[in-house]
Order: structure tokens, then C-alpha cells, then sequence
């Protein structure tokens, strides 16, 4: 079939296959002369359709089975209805399947991020530069010929992310957001976890973006979805590649404090004022949830609504549940029909109870109103979590990169739900001049074994974790909330060997139903947290080693020097040093 776009683009080329009209490479001219690539999906028949757009880095040609082998073979064992739906030929990570959207009524547009797959340019993921090209992009898009001027976001993580960075900037097009499992504040959620540095970063960016990069042409993959090179036309060499990118591990290593590099990736909360649907997995702890409850909480947007489930990162997007909500959804917004949205609750939680069984409730608020806010202080003598603050001075001591100390709360009497953001104060001294604590929200069952959940990444994730790098404990009046610490992470403030300090400590949002006779417990780390039935050499995840945090590890070497994060560190607590974690209690409706 001949181009509509071949006297002006000769890289671009329109076909009619699989009851869809595809225009593959379609370009996107960026005010500093930059032309993105774009694939526009579309129903054959002629009109002005809604348009689903997404822009990212995991270029729109790899198919997902081959970019993602591991996800895509559990959907095929555990989740094999969902591929049932379509021939799968376009399915591309973390984005919808046009083949299902697209008979509905809609256009399905995926731009290949500036110096990612298709598209040329300058590689910077999160930069301010690749907001206002995603911001041009979406008004491109609303003004096509084949566009009816409203345009949704829609997608997971990455696709997601940025959706709050494009909203700030409030392009004329912009109709409706999802923002499917999304961390909003790339320092607090992924980069510096409460101020110690994450090794994601460095391990994303080398694995996932840079074999995709714009310029791998021939040395890159092959895509089984239109036979092409995913990463051309060209081919460069690899000084010519690393020319063309920056270094993402070694910034996240370069600004180790809340600096400008970080603000200027920040999303503007006060200028989001689309429909927003938030949705988050209670199991992402170390890089999604804690934007989606932020990012629903503080967006200016009268229209929002927030949901929460759990499982895999990718699986509910896809299921039937997820996509029953993104259709009414946008169906509400860009298509103006009558899908029910205008009764849907303002929050909507998956209530996960042990061995993921989930039990779905409406909500009005986040956090709920009716919570009771119950502190349980950490009693060193018996190594429980108390009602009551110890009545005499005690302490406790552990060592500063081990396995920490675990204090139970007595079994619940009834069942009992906590569900919430969670929050520790604790009053620690050092013998040396930092300390990094770890925070670990578990739950056990009568016998004492541990309950576990599948999590976005790592199927041993506990109830909560929570980070904080001593020296950055200092707090921002203005954004902390009894609940939800905020520190500024402006300054490093070093710790005088032996003096007692306080640490005001955030445990991301969570989820979890104790039934009778089970326990809560909270742990007191210097590491990472490790699944007790964690063995060496067992079978990895996706080609890693996972134990219980996911590829979210704080072993950065260098990070941690023992000279400065060894030794020991003691808990106080008693009447002048309350140490103690704040519960969100549910009672029932």
C-alpha cells in the first residue's frame, strides 16, 4: 500500500493489516528540530477518534515476548485468558494491545522517546526536555486528521511516570491520564531511598534502556512485529552511542541530595488538573506506590480517583479487571459515553489478606477517615511491640550493616486490619558519624512463619519497607504530615558518636489483614531485607537473584563505607525517647 506520508517522510509507510490501519514511523517534529517517530494505530474506516498515546523508552517495535521473556511466559502459564483476547502481534511492554483498543473507537499513538528505537536525539530519561517533547507530542496528536482533539495517557511504570511530568506542563489536549503503577518523586521513590542510593537505577538503565537506544540498528534486535531493526535505520558505533546518552546510574551516584538535577524532574502537582486515575500495587515498595498515593493526593485535579491492587507489576493492567476500569475510564473521558465512571468511588482497594487473597472495597478518601491511628512502642526487654511506653529508660543494641533486631506485637485477638501510610519515630545513637536504618513491616502466622506476598518484582515481598539515611533526617515542616514524614534531603547533618538523635521514618503505603492469631512485627535493620526461606542458588527472577526487596538493593559499593556505617547502633526508648511505629488500625464500615 502507498504511503500517505511518502513524499514527505520516506522512512514513514501506512498499511492496512489485522482490521487496523498502522502508520509506522510517522514524524514528529520537535521545536528544536529534533523529529521523533511515532505508530499510529487506527480504525480503518475514516473519522476522528480519541486518541491513547505513550511515550517511552523501550522502543515501540520490540515486541514484548522478546524485550520481556520472563513476564511474558508468566502471563502464558498463569494468565493465559488475557492473551486469549488478540493475536498478540503488537503487544509492546507496559503498554496497551491496539488490537483490543482500537476496534473499540480508538487511536492507539506510541512515540519512541527522544534518542530511544526509532527516534534520533539526545538520551536524558526524566529530563525536563523529554516532558515538553511528551507535551508536544500529545498536542501533535490532538490535532490530526484522524484525532477528535482529546487525548488520554495511558500505560505502566516509565509510561507512567511521566505522565505526571506532562501534566504539570498542562498541554491544550491533555483529556485524562492513568498512571499505572508510577512513582512521581524520582529522588524519594527510586533514586535515594530516604537518602540511601538504590541500585535500580544503574541496573534499569544499563539492561533496559541502553541495548534500545536510537543508533543500535543492525547490533540491535529485530522486531517480529514488522521485521525491521528496532534501534535504526542506523548503525553507530559504540563511542558513537555513548556520545549520544547520559550516564543515568552515575547521576543518580552524582546528586546524592534533593539538588537541582532532582527538582528539575519533579512533577508540579499544583498544575495537574486532568481527570486522573491512579492506580498502585500495594507489593511495589522501592519504586511505584508511594507516587500513586502522593500523586493522587496532592494533583489539583477535582476529577480523580485512586485504586490499589496487588500481584505482578504488569498483571493487572491486563487482566479483566484492569482493563474494565481503564475502558470506563476513558470511555467516560475522551468518548463521552455512559460507562458508570460518574458512580465509580473515589478510591477503589484491592484489601490484600494472607496467601493473595484480595477483597475489593469502595472508599471515599486516602488515607481513610476512619483510620485509628495506633502507635506500639518498641520495648527493648521483651522485644515486643507495647500499648504503652516503657516506663524506665531502656536500650537495645545491634549491629549497623546486620540483621537488626524484630519486635512483635502480641497476636490479635480479631481479625484486624492495617491499611494505610505508616510511619516509626525512633530515638538511635551511633558509633559512628551516619547510620543507615532499614525498616521491615512483617506479618506472622500462629506458628511464627513469616506471610509473604508476591510483590511487583520479588515473590517474597513483606507487608512494608521503609529507608532512612540518618544524617538526612531532617524534616520539611511544611510537607510533613504525623503519618507521612517528608525530609528535605537539602544537607547532610553527621551524627556525633554516642548522642541521641531522632528519626522521624516513612514505611511506604501497605495493605494487610491479620487474621485472628496472627501477629504484626516490625524489624530494626542495617541491610536490605532477606525472605527467611531465601536460599543461595535457588531460582532467580528473570535472570536475578532476588530475596525479598526485588532488583530494589542498596549495595551500591562505595554507598556504604564500613568506616562511616559499621559499628553498632542502639534503639533508646522510655519516657524521653517514645520509640514507636504508627499503625493505620481499619476498623470495620
Amino acid at each position: 500500500m502507498t504511503s500517505i506520508y511518502a513524499a514527505a517522510d520516506a522512512q514513514c509507510r501506512t498499511e492496512v493489516r489485522d482490521g487496523m490501519r498502522i502508520d509506522w514511523d510517522v514524524p514528529v517534529r520537535m521545536e528544536d528540530g529534533v523529529v521523533l517517530r511515532a505508530d499510529v494505530y487506527r480504525p480503518v474506516k475514516d473519522g476522528k477518534y480519541p486518541v491513547l498515546l505513550s511515550y517511552g523508552p523501550y522502543a515501540k517495535w520490540l515486541h514484548f515476548q522478546d524485550g520481556y521473556p520472563y513476564q511474558w511466559q508468566k502471563l502464558e502459564k498463569h494468565f493465559p485468558n488475557i492473551l486469549a483476547r488478540s493475536s498478540n502481534r503488537y503487544q509492546n511492554w507496559e503498554l496497551v494491545d491496539p488490537e483490543i483498543w482500537v476496534p473499540d473507537g480508538y487511536v492507539c499513538v506510541r512515540v519512541d522517546s527522544r534518542g530511544m528505537g526509532r527516534s534520533p536525539g539526545y538520551l536524558d530519561p526524566w529530563s525536563w526536555r523529554e516532558a515538553e517533547d511528551f507535551a508536544i507530542c500529545v498536542d501533535w496528536a490532538g490535532v490530526q486528521a484522524w484525532s477528535n482533539g482529546k487525548v488520554g495517557l495511558n500505560g505502566i511504570s516509565y509510561y507512567g511516570m511521566n505522565q505526571w511530568q506532562v501534566a504539570s506542563l498542562q498541554p491544550r489536549h491533555l483529556a485524562a491520564i492513568c498512571v499505572w503503577e508510577g512513582a512521581a518523586d524520582f529522588y524519594r521513590d527510586m533514586g535515594h531511598h530516604g537518602g540511601i542510593a538504590c541500585r535500580f537505577a544503574e541496573t534499569w538503565f544499563r539492561e533496559a534502556v541502553v541495548p534500545r537506544q536510537h543508533g543500535k540498528g543492525a547490533n540491535g534486535y529485530k522486531s517480529r512485529i514488522n521485521g525491521e531493526w528496532i534501534s535504526g535505520p542506523p548503525t553507530l558505533s559504540e563511542e558513537e552511542l555513548a556520545s549520544n546518552r547520559t550516564d543515568y546510574g552515575r547521576d543518580v551516584l552524582a546528586h546524592p541530595l534533593c539538588d537541582k538535577y532532582w527538582k528539575a524532574r519533579m512533577p508540579d502537582y499544583s498544575k495537574i488538573n486532568v481527570p486522573l486515575l491512579s492506580a498502585g500495587n500495594w507489593g511495589g515498595v522501592g519504586l511505584h506506590p508511594r507516587g500513586n498515593t502522593e500523586g493522587y493526593v496532592n494533583a489539583a485535579s477535582t476529577q480523580k480517583w485512586l485504586e490499589m491492587h496487588g500481584l505482578d507489576h504488569f498483571t493487572h493492567f491486563y487482566s479483566d479487571y484492569g482493563m474494565a476500569l481503564q475502558k470506563r475510564f476513558f470511555g467516560h473521558f475522551l468518548k463521552g459515553e455512559n460507562t458508570g465512571w460518574d458512580q465509580q468511588p473515589r478510591v477503589q482497594l484491592q484489601v490484600r489478606h494472607p496467601h493473595e487473597t484480595f477483597v475489593e472495597r469502595a472508599e471515599s478518601e486516602w488515607p481513610l477517615a476512619r483510620t485509628r491511628w495506633t502507635k506500639a512502642y518498641l520495648d527493648p526487654a521483651s522485644r515486643k511491640l507495647a500499648a504503652e511506653v516503657p516506663e524506665a529508660p531502656k536500650t537495645i543494641t545491634y549491629d549497623a550493616l546486620g540483621d537488626g533486631l524484630t519486635f512483635l506485637l502480641d497476636p490479635v485477638e480479631k481479625e484486624t486490619e492495617i491499611t494505610g501510610p505508616v510511619a516509626a519515630k525512633l530515638f538511635i545513637s551511633s558509633e559512628t558519624a551516619d547510620a543507615d536504618v532499614f525498616l521491615v513491616l512483617r506479618a506472622f502466622a500462629p506458628d511464627m512463619r513469616e506471610i509473604v506476598y508476591q510483590g511487583s518484582n520479588d515473590p517474597h515481598t513483606p507487608v512494608g519497607i521503609g529507608w532512612l539515611r540518618a544524617s538526612h533526617r531532617k524534616l520539611d515542616a511544611k510537607l510533613t504530615l504525623p503519618y507521612r514524614p517528608y525530609h528535605s534531603h537539602d544537607e547532610v547533618q553527621p551524627l556525633t558518636p554516642g548522642k541521641i538523635y531522632e528519626l522521624d521514618i516513612e514505611i511506604w503505603p501497605t495493605s494487610i489483614v491479620l487474621p485472628e492469631g496472627y501477629r504484626l512485627a516490625l524489624s530494626v535493620r542495617g541491610r536490605d531485607y532477606i525472605y527467611p526461606g531465601f536460599e543461595p542458588g535457588q531460582a532467580n527472577v528473570a535472570g536475578r537473584i532476588y530475596y525479598g526487596v526485588g532488583p530494589f538493593k542498596h549495595d551500591l559499593r562505595g554507598n556504604r563505607p564500613v568506616e562511616v556505617y559499621g559499628g553498632k547502633v542502639t534503639v533508646h526508648t522510655g519516657p524521653d525517647h517514645p520509640s514507636h511505629v504508627l499503625l493505620p488500625v481499619i476498623p470495620a464500615k
